[in-house]
């Protein structure tokens, strides 16, 4: 059995061809995609013909509730291309010729205020919860760990974290809403001023609200995340990764209480860092126990969906199937 996991993140799309317990990735940043062919690069590790099943993911993926064939989504599963993040256009172009090549195809939802295993009060509360990919490394914990009920934080150019409980996701906080990333974070008063001045537009306020914004620092959306890193010792920069903890820390927090044992799982490019030890930090402000998941967590989790899928599961963590 060979399936694929697609991420379409936000540095670049990464894809995962799992065959049986042999992984293979590799990762084409998105401006680099638009060059050349998704599927003459996915060609050089696979033979098309003998892919079974690809799980893939696009944008914010609040136009569907449930996984679903690739043939039976409208609008690439999203109700609008507007919203939060810088639009490439590599990921779109990657979905057409999937789309078209007649490969077998589920795509996967974001978490949102449509799918019903959430929780109705975090329903309520937000109409967003996590992009696709999130459900991906979600799933990843789950198998990798042999967790049901855990709280993750996934840490990169944005923080996502969802509290998944009795093998079912039920809440979390979405990009805009609490913990910042490298990139993006929350929008506090300064920035709703900038926006009603017409000094920035929602969008580039949330792609600039994240670490960028201490450590004083944007060259764009995969260049800015290495040169904050690499340069920790450096004043602002400091300043930026604590904050960054303490906001992923107070985000962590809020979740445990709901759970009878707490475990919380890091997830991301930046919560498996070393150098500065990010997980070390965190768990000087949170009282779990921390599993680490190292990897392109996303789209092997998405591979996984993919090999689930074609056993016969009918849910993703409570996220319902549609075959």
């Amino acid at each position: 059995m060979i399936t694929i996991g697609i991420d379409h993140g936000t540095s670049g799309i990464v894809t995962c061809v799992k065959d049986g317990n042999k992984k293979t990735i590799f990762k084409i940043k998105r401006k680099e995609i638009l060059k050349k062919s998704y599927l003459e690069e996915l060609k050089k590790y696979i033979n098309l013909e003998d892919v079974d099943l690809i799980a893939l993911t696009y944008s914010m993926g609040d136009g569907i509730d449930k996984i679903k064939p690739i043939e039976r989504v409208k609008n690439r599963g999203v109700v609008s291309l507007e919203g939060a993040g810088e639009k490439i256009g590599g990921g779109t172009k990657v979905y057409d010729e999937i789309k078209e090549s007649g490969i077998p195809t589920v795509v996967i939802p974001g978490l949102h205020r449509g799918v019903k295993c959430l929780d109705e009060r975090f329903r309520a509360l937000y109409s967003h919860i996590s992009s696709p990919e999130k459900l991906g490394i979600a799933y990843y914990a789950h198998k990798l760990f042999n967790l049901d009920s855990f709280v993750l934080s996934d840490i990169s150019s944005n923080t996502v974290t969802l509290l998944i409980k009795n093998k079912r996701v039920v809440g979390g906080f979405d990009a805009c809403i609490g913990a910042i990333g490298l990139l993006h974070g929350p929008i506090d008063l300064e920035f709703i001023r900038l926006i009603d001045s017409g000094k920035l537009k929602a969008n580039e306020a949330f792609s600039k609200a994240g670490a960028v914004k201490i450590a004083k620092i944007y060259k764009g959306p995969e260049e800015s995340k290495e040169e904050i890193i690499n340069n920790y010792y450096d004043e602002n920069c400091k300043l930026a990764i604590d904050s960054l903890v303490l906001s992923v820390s107070m985000e962590i927090n809020s979740l445990l209480p709901f759970l009878d044992k707490k475990i919380t799982v890091l997830a991301g490019s930046v919560g498996t860092l070393r150098k500065p030890d990010i997980p070390r930090m965190i768990k000087k402000y949170v009282n779990s126990k921390i599993y680490v998941l190292y990897g392109e967590s996303a789209s092997i989790g998405l591979a996984m969906i993919a090999e689930d899928i074609l056993k016969g599961a009918n849910n993703i963590l409570g996220v319902e199937v549609e075959l």
